[in-house]
């Protein structure tokens, strides 16, 4: 037992972190409890640092401390203090602020927990953390809008929830066991697997917003505060994604689940691109570009056990996508909503103008940007799991992408118009953490690698 907990220290100081903010909180003290989450999160950094290389389980085999439950830890953890700050901009002064911090760390906990899914009572356990803790933030500002969304996603996240738990019941049935690895022991039972799978798919596939499962995100990322949306389409998003990771390790390949997650890829990168040609909502057309990054991930996940390039372009991707994604919503925290808001950005405030234009590029994957890197290592993956025409597929996708980003970037460097910018520090200070980290992985992409 002792070995166990000293091998979960990260995620049990990001549990006493999510007490201490709402402790902070309850004294109404919301500064008190955004310093506390800051650096709780940051001392959980740096205490998962010292796991890397570690490739082991706690608890019977129930939680996997390897490669894709440190790595998530080391992006999802940053990423949440990034987004603290935007909420900070968002909720200060309001009624329950550091509500709001305490929220996300227990939602970023929940994706960590999905991130190391050993059983499949950890992915229900990490579904609902991260579900629970979303829906109070998406409603958090107590609008008829707010509401609404967050009532689409609770009934849609109930629904996909409760498939998922029914179809790991015919996993339960067909091996006796809830753990993950005693998978591969019901390669005679293929219906059974077949359904578990298709189950835990749906039940995932919401959370990261995958089609035909994303009817939620556009919804609730324009209803959420802005930093609640930019949170939404990266660490729930990740950890769900992992955590099908995860679980396509332990599946018998006889039963076709590559060619799923295939067929999931190219609907969701197509439709993503094709729906946020049309938005003039500027966030409801980066949650559209974000569906459509998230059939990116699939490209990896597919490559599972067929491609030593696998996990590492899954990784990568990740913390690509983390860095470019919030920066873009931070820059759209800053500017506006709607297209028009961003009209004249470029010669208004000249370095946020660059920064956004930098992310997205690196969205489409242009080098040398981090989400070229990681795009071109998961298209390498594709090639060597023998799905070469779906990597054909993403390519044109992201020819298709480049169409919808110039949306917003051509406006910016138009004459006679004035952008509309904040001034909040906070927004500043998270666009050049994000740029940093955008150019630092896509520059520095062999030392990542190694």
């Amino acid at each position: 037992m002792g070995r166990d907990l000293a091998l979960i220290i990260p995620e049990i100081a990001v549990l006493l972190t999510a007490v201490g903010a709402l402790i902070a909180e309850m004294l109404r003290r919301p500064r008190v409890s955004l310093i506390i989450a800051v650096i709780g999160l940051v001392v959980g950094t740096g205490l998962t640092l010292r796991l890397l290389g570690t490739d082991t389980t706690v608890f019977g085999g129930s939680f996997r401390i390897d490669t894709l439950s440190i790595w998530a830890k080391l992006i999802l953890l940053p990423a949440t203090v990034l987004t603290m700050l935007l909420a900070r901009v968002d909720v200060r002064g309001s009624a329950r602020e550091g509500t709001v911090y305490s929220l996300l760390i227990f939602s970023t906990l929940g994706a960590l927990v999905l991130a190391g899914a050993g059983d499949t009572m950890f992915l229900v356990l990490g579904t609902l953390l991260t579900g629970l803790a979303t829906f109070a933030l998406v409603a958090y500002p107590d609008t008829d809008r707010a509401t609404e969304a967050a009532m689409k996603f609770f009934v849609f996240a109930s629904v996909t929830t409760s498939i998922m738990i029914f179809g790991l019941s015919y996993w339960f049935g067909a091996s006796g066991s809830t753990l993950l690895a005693d998978l591969p022991g019901i390669d005679t039972m293929p219906l059974a697997v077949i359904l578990g799978f298709v189950a835990v798919v749906v039940g995932l596939g919401y959370k990261a917003s995958l089609v035909p499962f994303h009817f939620w995100a556009p919804d609730a990322y324009e209803g959420a505060p802005l930093s609640i949306a930019a949170y939404l389409s990266v660490v729930p998003k990740i950890g769900a994604l992992f955590a099908l990771t995860q679980v396509v390790r332990d599946l018998p390949p006889e039963t076709g689940w590559a060619a799923v997650m295939a067929g999931l890829a190219v609907l969701s990168m197509t439709y993503g691109y094709l729906a946020a040609l049309v938005q003039d909502n500027i966030v409801r057309l980066l949650a559209y570009s974000s569906i459509a990054q998230s059939g990116y991930f699939l490209l990896g996940i597919l490559a599972v056990g067929s491609s030593e390039l696998a996990l590492p372009s899954i990784i990568l991707f990740a913390a690509a996508y983390a860095a470019m994604n919030l920066g873009a919503f931070a820059v759209a925290a800053a500017t506006g909503r709607s297209l028009n808001d961003f009209a004249g950005l470029g010669r208004a405030r000249p370095l946020m103008g660059i920064a956004m234009v930098i992310f997205l590029l690196s969205l489409v994957g242009i080098p040398p940007l981090a989400g070229f890197v990681g795009k071109f290592m998961l298209f390498g993956a594709t090639i060597d799991a023998q799905f070469t025409w779906l990597a054909v597929v993403a390519i044109i996708n992201s020819v298709l992408s480049l169409a919808v980003y110039l949306r917003i970037i051509v406006p910016m460097g138009r004459s006679g118009e004035s952008a509309s910018v904040a001034t909040e520090p906070w927004h500043g200070v998270v666009v050049i953490m994000a740029f940093s980290a955008t150019l630092i992985i896509g520059l520095g992409a062999q030392f990542f690698l190694v």
